[in-house]
């Protein structure tokens, strides 16, 4: 597939992205040769190969699902310039 100047300045017009007519031809050529490299891919025999959920060949491990407070309360609360107790104070915004 080769991409032109025309099929530019339309995908550019329908992204909504400004394009210089200095800068078509750079993207044509490198559209242009994403493409081909894309057919290449596409030519390759990948029956036997089976899908990969990551490159490791282990299984994922699991861990137990605890619901915990974190135990940062404190920490937090100190990046706060104004607080009240155990909660953030805010300027209010609803009149």
């Amino acid at each position: 597939m080769s991409i032109d100047k025309d099929k530019i300045k339309h995908v550019s017009k329908l992204a909504r992205i400004s394009v210089n007519d200095k800068k078509i031809d750079g993207l044509t050529k490198d559209l242009t040769s994403i493409f081909k490299f894309i057919e290449q891919l596409n030519e390759l025999n990948t029956d036997k190969v089976e899908p990969l959920s990551s490159i490791l060949n282990e299984p994922l491990r699991t861990r137990e699902d605890k619901i915990t407070d974190g135990k940062m309360r404190e920490k937090i609360l100190e990046n706060s310039p104004q607080k009240n107790e155990e909660f953030f104070i805010v300027p209010k915004v609803i009149e």
